[in-house]
């Protein structure tokens, strides 16, 4: 099972030695040792209280935005001394955080130490679950996709599937990361899970047992006249070096054949990742010019990426497909392609997860991942909660009961486009696309959207 993907997904940026580690700032520290209670409690309140000191005598004009801090100890001080149960300080402290990045944007958030190793599995791209991307809909703990060859595929579950019990619990507002910790497990363990499938009456009971989940992020296939389908399913370490490899396997059966004539690039629910492999995925196709850059408080410009000439793919025509569920970096990677009138895009607006974050270590083997800046695309126009509007519109047809996707704007205390003044305003106009003609590759037999990004690519072949 997927941590926090698919929209929902994060984009982080990871140093190289995977985090960074800040253990300068205050570090408090509870031990139990009733003798020494009235003592630590009162270390609290004084290490508050010359915290606050310190702030106002640096900014004595404004009030110090730490002066919560005294709020905070004390607090704390009153559950250590009078709660009816004996309490767990990590417990409190964990819980103390969580609300401090609960009261953020979505996509900030505190993880146990737990929760951070599933977050580092998941960008490696391998994990022990079941097989399945999930997220939060409507308080339903709902499957995005389900991986090939996995557990879940081998039960049936679907899309669309919400999980109503997970091992004999109710599975109905349940923290995604509380969920993701039951259904994980070591490799060769069962759990029983209780599915709700729309049309259905009668609930659906499922044991699946645990096995580790390769998430292969390329599918690539040879289609006919030289035309390349590549599915990028999500952004994880070696992303760009699998697809480099893949384009040279093809560009090497294809050498007596007259070559490759076109790509077809696939984004359609593709929850992001890591930024980096974004930039090198976007690298491979353009020549030069900025990728994309990041803005922090107040719009001030903090990074930006550009192309490199070495290495570049030749200048095939391509055509990008996006959906509701393209999100973060596949925003990134279309946003740049599309902006350098390197590539048509295809399809609806995607996401809109517009938002960087940034994994900060804490002691004791946790970590917040916080929303530090917005990203841009070379236009200098900001994807947060407006998305990438496709060049030529093609709906994909819903199932009956399929619920409506939800879209960035739509989560709770979501962060705004862009502050006033900054980026691009307004918004691309689409057209809508071709509708096919002539024969369809197999792939695309019962993907009516896919259908419509093949006939526009062959368009664009036969314009050149």
């Amino acid at each position: 099972m997927a941590g926090e993907t698919a929209p929902f997904n994060y984009l982080v940026v990871l140093p190289r030695d995977r985090c960074s580690v800040n253990d300068k700032g205050l570090k408090l520290m509870f031990r139990h040792k009733s003798g020494r209670k009235m003592i630590r409690l009162a270390f609290v309140g004084m290490l508050a209280v010359v915290l606050v000191a310190a702030m106002a005598s640096e900014a004595p004009a404004r009030r110090s935005p730490f002066e919560p801090l005294s709020i905070f100890a004390r607090a704390l001080a009153y559950i250590e001394l009078s709660y009816l149960e004996p309490v767990d300080q990590e417990s409190l402290v964990y819980g103390a955080i969580r609300g401090l990045a609960d009261s953020l944007d979505p996509h900030s958030v505190f993880l146990d130490p737990e929760e951070y190793e599933i977050l580092k599995s998941d960008a490696e791209g391998r994990f022990a679950g079941v097989g399945v991307e999930v997220s939060t809909r409507d308080g339903w703990l709902t499957i995005l996709s389900v991986f090939d060859g996995g557990p879940a595929a081998k039960a049936g579950l679907r899309p669309g599937d919400r999980f109503l019990t997970i091992d004999a619990e109710d599975a109905r507002d349940v923290r995604l990361y509380d969920a993701v910790l039951r259904i994980r497990g070591e490799p060769g363990t069962t759990v029983d899970v209780t599915i709700r499938r729309d049309g259905h009456e009668k609930a659906i009971e499922r044991t699946l047992t645990r096995a580790f989940i390769d998430v292969d992020p390329i599918e690539m296939q040879l289609l006919d006249d030289g035309l390349v389908y590549v599915r990028i399913k999500a952004f994880q370490d070696g992303t760009a070096r699998l697809l480099s490899d893949a384009l040279d396997q093809v560009v090497v059966k294809r050498r007596r054949q007259g070559g490759v004539t076109g790509l077809l690039l696939d984004l359609r629910d593709n929850g992001g990742g890591l930024l980096h492999e974004a930039v090198w995925v976007s690298d491979e196709l353009l020549a030069s010019g900025v990728i994309v850059s990041t803005r922090g408080r107040g719009g001030e410009k903090i990074s930006e990426y550009s192309a490199r000439r070495a290495g570049t793919r030749p200048k095939w025509p391509i055509v990008v497909l996006i959906n509701e569920n393209t999100a973060s970096a596949s925003e990134i990677v279309a946003g740049a392609l599309r902006d350098h009138k390197r590539a048509v895009l295809v399809g609806v607006r995607s996401f809109g997860k517009g938002s960087v974050q940034n994994i900060f270590e804490l002691p004791g083997g946790s970590a917040l991942k916080l929303t530090t800046y917005r990203y841009y695309t070379p236009s200098g126009r900001s994807i947060q909660a407006e998305g990438i509007t496709p060049d030529l519109v093609a709906e994909q047809p819903r199932q009956e009961g399929e619920p409506e996707p939800i879209r960035e704007e739509e989560l709770e205390r979501h962060l705004a486009a862009q502050p006033k003044g900054v980026g691009v305003q307004g918004k691309p106009v689409s057209k809508r696309a071709p509708e096919a003609t002539g024969k369809t590759p197999a792939i695309f037999v019962d993907d009516s959207q896919g259908q419509r990004g093949y006939e526009v690519l062959k368009r664009e072949i036969a314009s050149r």
